[in-house]
């Protein structure tokens, strides 16, 4: 098991909690955290750890995004008008390694960052290679014609694992789906449950 494989295992162990719904997380097996503390019976958590677990959760769930990337999201969403939470959901909903790992083009959010960090995504006909690149509303996301054979990107679409959300409309015959529209957080397909409210008390404290 490579290293990067049991730091994704452990930081579902830690939160408690199955977070991208993959059959294979040892949380499914063992709910509790991991090292040799992890069976303590943990005390009721503060508000102030509720907020932090739930930053934890939506900031894990999006790969490797660094916490200066993560508070940067959130000063953009509150400067936005609208429901802050909801515009925070919008922005990493609107990333391109999102935006690729929803339309099902490979199987894991990890390997949405190094896919598109190899140069195999095109927008509206051109090369990005920036995983934070941030898609717009009817932009044409696909994949270059050179990587469609990948066996990455094969096993994920013939995956029944998740289905491409409806705010996406996806042609896997033709490796190309539009992003149709920002999503508000009843319409992402979170396996677990998602509190951007408590993400935005933590950071307005």
């Amino acid at each position: 098991m490579t290293k990067r494989i049991q730091a994704k295992y452990k930081i579902n162990r830690r939160l408690g909690v199955n977070l991208w719904g993959r059959p294979k997380s040892p949380v499914n097996t063992r709910d509790y955290g991991p090292g040799q503390h992890g069976q303590r019976r943990g005390r009721k958590p503060s508000d102030f750890g509720l907020q932090l677990m739930a930053k934890q959760k939506l900031k894990g769930y999006y790969g490797n995004i660094t916490e200066k990337q993560f508070r940067r999201y959130y000063r953009e969403a509150a400067k936005r008008k609208g429901d802050t939470s909801e515009n925070l959901i919008g922005l990493l909903e609107r990333r391109l390694d999102a935006v690729i790992y929803r339309m099902k083009f490979v199987p894991t959010v990890f390997s949405a960052r190094q896919f598109v960090n190899h140069g195999h995504v095109m927008v509206n006909g051109k090369r990005v290679n920036i995983p934070s690149y941030l898609v717009k509303e009817g932009d044409v996301v696909e994949v270059r014609e050179k990587s469609r054979q990948l066996p990455l990107v094969l096993l994920a679409i013939e995956s029944a694992e998740r289905e491409v959300p409806d705010y996406m409309n996806v042609n896997h015959q033709k490796m190309q789906g539009t992003f149709m529209q920002t999503p508000k957080l009843s319409d992402v397909p979170y396996p677990v449950t998602m509190e951007p409210n408590l993400v935005i008390e933590f950071y307005s404290r």
